[in-house]
Parts: structure tokens; C-alpha cells; sequence
């Protein structure tokens, strides 16, 4: 089994904005020329395809997730990844 250790920026920036003439315009965010970014939209259709296969990996987390117990708080996660990173 190989284990791969991988590393997250600990500082990103959430924003929102709209498309303004086919290009993203932020709210009240600037970030530098050449920046990585990733974008989220909302569908208008508000639906997408999976396979059975996707379908069955879903619902079976989110019954893991309805269970409760079994989830860390987004505190947690930063906390830890703050301790591993210094």
C-alpha cells in the first residue's frame, strides 16, 4: 500500500462575486495576477448525472453522516492541520 502525505495551503480566500462581461468580478476580494483559483457555481439546471456506482458511494455517506458522531468539526480540522504545520 502506497501512502501518500499531502499538503494544503493553510491560508486561502473565500469569496464571492458574479459574471460580469465573461469575466469573474469579486466581492470586495483582490488577489494577485496569476493566482490559482477555483471556482463553484450554482447550476441552473440544479441537477447532474452519476453513475450507479457514484450513487451508491453518496448515499452511503451521507447515512454516515446522518449518523452522527462521525464527523469533525471544520475547527477541529484546522486546528489539527495548524499543529502538523507549525
Amino acid at each position: 500500500m502506497v501512502v501518500r502525505e499531502w499538503e494544503y495551503p493553510l491560508r486561502m480566500k473565500v469569496a464571492t462575486g458574479k459574471v460580469v462581461g465573461g469575466k469573474m468580478v469579486l466581492d470586495g476580494v483582490s488577489l494577485n495576477e496569476g493566482s490559482s483559483v477555483t471556482v463553484l457555481a450554482n447550476d441552473d439546471e440544479g441537477s447532474f448525472d452519476l453513475t450507479p456506482d457514484q450513487e451508491q458511494e453518496l448515499l452511503l455517506s451521507l447515512a454516515k453522516a446522518d449518523r452522527g458522531g462521525e464527523t469533525v468539526s471544520a475547527e477541529e480540522v484546522l486546528a489539527k492541520l495548524a499543529r502538523r504545520h507549525g
